[in-house]
């Protein structure tokens, strides 16, 4: 390694911390056993696990540090707004944004696209203009479109994707026009798996002047992401996917979008004056932030964030590669088996269907050898329509899962297979 250049040396560092069998003991659940069975938990995409360090956070601050923030004047408040802000922080730079006036807390994904969609729909948005969506979004990424539309009188169109689950890019071209006001598109598709080329999209959308909003709830926990070097204009991520808790997400939003954007929710926070004639708004971004938020959820995240920097993001996604790898070869030695969603670049999700057995009897008969897997159509009911199928049963990969899990998961598909077909 005479010549190794400071990335290889970093990379080499990265990889001598990440420990698959230690990665594994931090997550207590996975002691568990259900019917009798360990645990093999293979539901990531609906919600992840929760690591120690992020559950004995939360409970040392309701222990210890409870208290409501940014208005109070004696310590324990002062402690309390000290870790909120702090995670403020760590998110600005875990997603390489410009500034933490960047940085909002919400209640998760669907939360953030929702404050977009109202608050970018009233200064932006009027009858007649345009919404790109994509033919797999999840439904937290359609339903408040549709409202938008409903409301201003505007049209959402929807970006096709092919029969393998990958979006048929050439329409995008002739899909922007200029009435077309904002894009808004999954990063990894979670019924799918498919990784969606938003570099591309958000060149092209940026070259009409076109504003992109990307969801990564399917993505911050599998790579590196640098909002600034996508150069995307809105982000969103929902902190019980990235091994945080429920109930806490983020919105990254550009400063110039955001500053020309008027509040989402009044009440506490976010104000700077209040009379009954008028209301002056506190500035960014408490100015999206009305009542009292999660503040135990947001130091959770922090936690989580910091859990998974430290065992590098670029070794889970070699890591979790692999073994999507393996788990695709294993399922697909089942001849009643078939994979929904095979697109050139996939991550962490594997839909499929058995040939003859309902997706929810699966998850049953899964659920009685101790193994979770999601069944149903995964908030993504035209991704079914399209592919046919009234639902799939999704096993999708988190940091802790292993071969010995898909193994599992493998042998008690073939058994069923036995009984069923």
């Amino acid at each position: 390694m005479a010549n190794a250049t400071v990335a290889d040396l970093q990379k080499l560092a990265q990889k001598a911390t990440f420990d698959a069998a230690k990665i594994r003991s931090d997550f207590p659940i996975l002691q568990e056993k259900m019917h009798g069975k360990p645990l093999v938990f293979l539901d990531n995409a609906a919600s992840t696990q929760k690591p120690n360090v992020v559950i004995d956070t939360i409970a040392n601050y309701y222990r210890s540090e409870n208290a409501n923030i940014h208005r109070g004047v004696y310590r324990l408040s002062e402690i309390a707004s000290e870790k909120y802000e702090a995670v403020r922080e760590t998110v600005q730079q875990f997603i390489n944004a410009d500034s933490e006036r960047e940085i909002i807390f919400t209640a998760g994904t669907t939360d953030s696209i929702n404050l977009v969609a109202a608050s970018f729909g009233q200064a932006f948005i009027k009858s007649g203009d345009e919404i790109i969506i994509t033919g797999m979004e999840h439904h937290s990424n359609i339903v408040p479109w549709q409202l938008l539309c409903d409301r201003t009188g505007a049209k959402l169109r929807v970006l096709p994707i092919d029969e393998n689950g990958d979006l048929v890019m050439e329409k995008l071209p002739e899909m922007i026009n200029d009435r077309t006001r904002l894009i808004s598109v999954v990063y990894i598709s979670n019924s799918l798996g498919t990784v969606n080329p938003v570099h591309e999209i958000i060149d092209l959308a940026h070259a009409h002047d076109v504003p992109v909003l990307v969801d990564a709830a399917q993505a911050v926990q599998h790579q590196s992401l640098d909002v600034q070097q996508l150069d995307c204009d809105f982000l969103a991520f929902s902190g019980h996917k990235i091994y945080g808790p429920t109930g806490v997400g983020v919105l990254y939003g550009k400063e110039k979008w955001l500053e020309k954007m008027p509040p989402y929710r009044g009440g506490g926070d976010m104000i700077l004056t209040v009379s009954f004639e008028k209301t002056t708004f506190n500035e960014l971004p408490y100015k999206f932030e009305a009542g009292t938020p999660n503040i135990a959820g947001v130091i959770g995240l922090g936690e989580a964030i910091k859990y998974i920097e430290n065992i590098g993001l670029p070794n889970i996604a070699e890591y979790e590669h692999t073994l999507l790898d393996y788990a695709t070869e294993q399922l697909t030695s089942i001849p009643e088996l078939r994979i929904i969603g095979t697109a050139r670049e996939k991550s962490a999700v594997i839909s499929f269907v058995v040939e003859g057995v309902h997706p929810h009897d699966i998850g049953t008969w899964a659920d009685r050898d101790g193994i979770a897997v999601r069944t149903g159509h995964h908030c993504t009911q035209p991704v079914m329509d399209f592919f046919e199928v009234p639902a799939t049963t999704r096993a999708s990969i988190g940091v802790y899962n292993n071969r010995a899990d898909f193994d599992a998961l493998v042998n008690s598909l073939k058994e069923m297979i036995k009984v069923f077909c």
